[in-house]
């Protein structure tokens, strides 16, 4: 990752060693003649990760106090500065002097086990697995929980933690260049963790370092450390030791995985009634990067779950199965879907929730809807990397190869709009070094070709699946900060398919997934209805995964805004239709105005204009249609497992458990990936499983518990070649080549 050089307010930053010392390139020097570059690229930091509006509006205005441009800071620039002496002896001690004063948090063990023994969950689980003693003997409980006595006997020793915190600053300056925090995210968490309630982190995974440098973040910090889950087995005594005293809770001795522990009936009772303050999970894996480079923590805003659950705010009760939206439209040809929000009822393992009562669906339900606010806030405070812009570039504008003076256009131009979209960049400098670093780190899954008569490289991805999946996993980001624009570009994708199909001449491709060209007359002159357009919208917004859209916001609301983003940017025009009377003339108008309040969470810039159906052009035809197709192939990925899966369901002798299910339909999204050779970021393990669970909600597949586990099948409606069709035409309106 770049980082920003000296310029005042993010001082500790500085550019990479890569690319401080080497020569001038060519093309470089082409560059600098053509193109200004940008002198504020970066500075501009948008205060992101807020929690959410709806549900828990009391916490955001008590998190927005401290919103001033504080900066960043590297957490391994240590020096004199950070304590509070001088001299030659302190420049030389100074990691030690300023880990020694900061704050560390004892967390004694005390009488934890008698309270875990008086827990009900647990006295439950040992009554189900006819391991209660008789008579309630607490003896005879402690010696059931033997097995998770090192579990329970977790602490955290202060001076210990100070001794571990000065070693991994140590190990981290061996790593890494810089370990980034962004100052803006630690004022509310700060203030949150004043106030005496119990704080929870929840991260994404993006390496095994992310157990060790987020708890140094937060020691370094003077915030309270807490305990942490090691996902992994760890067998050396001494090493157990250790961890076990500076609040990192270890496995079982049995399991060898934390899902194998998670198999234990004792396990999560035990875990829930130690009260951790650390919930370790990876909800949604984005991204991976091995260790190196420089390094950028993202906090998102806290907010407060006891708000959330007791206000009433987060109408979970509202919310329709897929097959409730979406059947009608794809079996019945419906004109109009049903208005309402998805339920996502697989985000929680089933296992856990296998002898649920009625009573307790709310519960769940909420559980998922926190979840759902958790992905969503998690993502959203991510920053755009300078390696994910150009490889979404590469994927979804130049994916047959383009020049390096025209990627660095592009990437100017892509920040600019990343940052009017409120979203953080994380990198800065001048635009040459963010290209060649970029095109550094992506060099192993790129074709570069340089010719005598060419001063200027021309850059390929590599048709690979391994380079494909790796520049799909950078590009997500890009995705998540363009879904409104990429949702309201696949409408339009959609309604230019049937005007193709309708006949009329038009630069469009056909409804065929492989995306075919129809090239006639190169002018569109299609009017698109307004209410046709965020029909098309709301349907694909049901077929999203989670963490793309707002939770609380509905989902028709979020397909008016789609259709909003793609005026705002200039792809679509309004049509202007001659009246009688002007639109603006309220005076001269017959009918009652109507008023509606300012503080409807729902409320659209499109539903305060005139009620009378409004139509658009696609405006600039000439230079349009790249800009339409690079917003619409950021979905495409997903869209098309959804096709191929549809098809594999031909192949497969169903019913099969559930892991098998997936494994197959892995293996044909691989096959027809590397039969078209091309598509591979539409075969990768997370697609298949996305997919299949896309099917479930929507009932083609159905799911039946048997004793050896879930087995998945063709539900009868389905296993009709005719309704596959259907949902087949129906997915892939929205793809484009």
């Amino acid at each position: 990752m770049v980082q920003e050089k000296n310029d005042g307010i993010n001082k500790d930053m500085v550019l990479p060693p890569i690319q401080q010392k080497r020569p001038a390139l060519s093309w470089e020097l082409k560059i600098k003649k053509k193109l200004t570059v940008p002198t504020c690229l970066g500075k501009f930091r948008p205060f992101v990760g807020q929690c959410c509006h709806q549900c828990t509006p009391d916490s955001l205005r008590k998190k927005l106090g401290q919103n001033s441009p504080l900066g960043f800071n590297n957490l391994l620039s240590v020096n004199e500065t950070h304590t509070r002496y001088r001299g030659w002896l302190v420049r030389r001690v100074c990691c030690m002097l300023f880990v020694s004063g900061c704050k560390a948090y004892a967390s004694p063990v005390s009488n934890r086990l008698e309270r875990v023994c008086q827990s009900n969950r647990v006295k439950e689980a040992l009554t189900a697995q006819h391991k209660a003693p008789e008579g309630g003997d607490c003896r005879g409980q402690i010696n059931s929980l033997s097995p998770f006595l090192p579990l329970i006997n977790t602490c955290i020793i202060p001076g210990l933690l100070r001794f571990v915190g000065w070693v991994m600053l140590k190990m981290g300056a061996s790593m890494f260049d810089s370990i980034q925090v962004n100052l803006n995210h630690l004022p509310a968490l700060h203030t949150a963790s004043q106030e005496g309630s119990l704080l929870v982190y929840v991260y994404i995974r993006q390496s095994i370092m992310d157990c060790v440098l987020i708890p140094l973040v937060l020691f370094c910090r003077s915030l309270r450390v807490p305990y942490t889950i090691c996902p992994f087995q760890i067998y050396s005594h001494s090493l157990r030791s250790i961890l076990q005293r500076v609040g990192v809770v270890l496995l079982p001795t049995s399991a060898l995985t934390e899902k194998d522990a998670e198999m234990d009936s004792l396990y999560l009772p035990v875990m829930t009634s130690v009260g951790l303050s650390f919930v370790l999970q990876w909800l949604w894996s984005l991204l991976w990067r091995r260790p190196g480079g420089s390094v950028r923590i993202h906090i998102a805003q806290p907010f407060s779950l006891k708000e959330m659950c007791e206000s009433g705010r987060c109408r979970v009760d509202e919310w329709l199965p897929l097959q409730d939206l979406l059947l009608p439209v794809i079996l019945h040809n419906r004109a109009e879907s049903v208005f309402g929000q998805r339920r996502v009822s697989w985000l929680l393992p089933s296992s856990h929730y296998a002898s649920e009562l009625k009573e307790l669906a709310t519960e769940r339900d909420l559980s998922i809807a926190i979840t759902l606010h958790l992905i969503f806030s998690v993502t959203s405070c991510m920053a755009v990397m300078c390696t994910s812009l150009v490889s979404s570039l590469l994927l979804y504008r130049h994916r047959k190869g383009v020049s390096t003076s025209l990627v660095c256009h592009d990437v100017a131009w892509l920040t600019d709009e990343v940052l009017f979209r409120n979203r953080d960049v994380g990198f800065g400098g001048s635009l040459v070094e963010v290209v060649h670093y970029s095109l550094s780190q992506l060099a192993p899954h790129l074709i570069m070709a340089a010719a005598p008569s060419r001063k200027d490289p021309f850059i390929i991805p590599r048709p690979s699946l391994a380079a494909t999946l790796h520049l799909t996993l950078q590009a997500q980001i890009v995705t998540h900060a363009f879904i409104s624009e990429a949702v309201g570009a696949c409408a339009v994708s959609a309604m230019l398919c049937e005007v193709a199909n309708s006949g009329i001449g038009s630069r469009v491709r056909t409804s065929d997934v492989n995306g075919e060209e129809v090239t006639s007359d190169m002018e569109f002159d299609v009017v698109l209805c307004q209410s046709e357009l965020t029909e098309k919208a709301l349907q694909l917004c049901h077929l999203l995964p989670p963490g793309f859209m707002t939770p609380c916001q509905s989902s028709q609301s979020f397909a008016l805004d789609a259709i909003d983003c793609l005026v705002r940017c200039g792809i679509l025009i309004m049509e202007e239709i001659p009246r009688d009377v002007p639109i603006c003339d309220f005076w001269k108008r017959e009918e009652t105005l109507t008023w509606t309040t300012s503080d409807d969470p729902y409320q659209s810039d499109s539903d305060r204009e005139d009620e009378e159906q409004r139509s658009y052009k696609i405006s600039q035809p000439s230079q349009c249609p790249e800009m339409l197709f690079f917003l619409c192939s950021m979905l495409a990925g997903h869209l098309r497992a959804l096709c191929w899966t549809t098809t594999g369901l031909d192949h497969l002798h169903t019913p099969l458990p559930e892991a098998e299910f997936v494994a197959q339909i892995h293996s044909h999204l691989c096959d027809t990936a590397h039969k078209k050779k091309r598509h591979y970021e539409s075969c990768s393990e997370e697609a298949a499983y996305t997919a299949v669970r896309t099917l479930i909600d929507l009932g083609v597949l159905s799911e039946e518990c048997q004793k050896e586990g879930v087995f998945l099948g063709v539900t009868p409606l389905f296993q009709l070649s005719e309704n596959r069709q259907k949902l087949h035409r129906f997915i892939s309106q929205y793809l484009y080549n």
